[in-house]
């Protein structure tokens, strides 16, 4: 499920490219997302393959089935795609039409940022600076509920 299903409950326009490229990288690595866990860094699948990626070793999340008759660049422009369709925010995710373009190899691709449900402490900075412009409801941050009986 994409991140603002999960944190608001509201679908975007991009929710279904979320999904794909969590599909994506669940098909390359031969690993469920549910079922994933990372124990070293406590991480999801898309967690784990942001992780290699980072660390310029994407060949390392392809499934050991698939090694022996696959491209490596298209492997790695597979997860690539996959990548930068599980971003967190909708508006950086590319659109179906061009996630086909660039499956086919006919368009350039956009350096990945950090996905969706990504729990690395370092991005926690990050997040930390966009929550600055989070305008609360309540100047005290205490808010009150009352209950009336029918």
């Amino acid at each position: 499920m994409p991140p603002e299903y999960v944190v608001h409950g509201q679908y975007s326009m991009k929710s279904d490219v979320f999904s794909y490229g969590a599909i994506v990288l669940e098909l390359v690595s031969g690993k469920k997302n549910r079922q994933f866990s990372e124990q070293e860094h406590s991480l999801n699948l898309l967690g784990h393959a942001w992780r290699l990626w980072s660390n310029e070793r994407p060949l390392e999340l392809l499934d050991e089935v698939l090694k022996e008759g696959c491209t490596r660049s298209e492997v790695i422009r597979c997860i690539q795609v996959g990548l930068l369709c599980v971003q967190q925010r909708p508006e950086d995710r590319p659109d179906m039409s061009s996630v086909v373009l660039m499956l086919n190899g006919e368009k350039l691709l956009p350096k990945p940022k950090v996905p969706g449900f990504y729990t690395d402490t370092s991005v926690a900075l990050e997040t930390d600076s966009l929550l600055k412009n989070y305008t609360s409801f309540s100047i005290n941050e205490i808010s009150i509920t009352m209950s009336d009986a029918r």
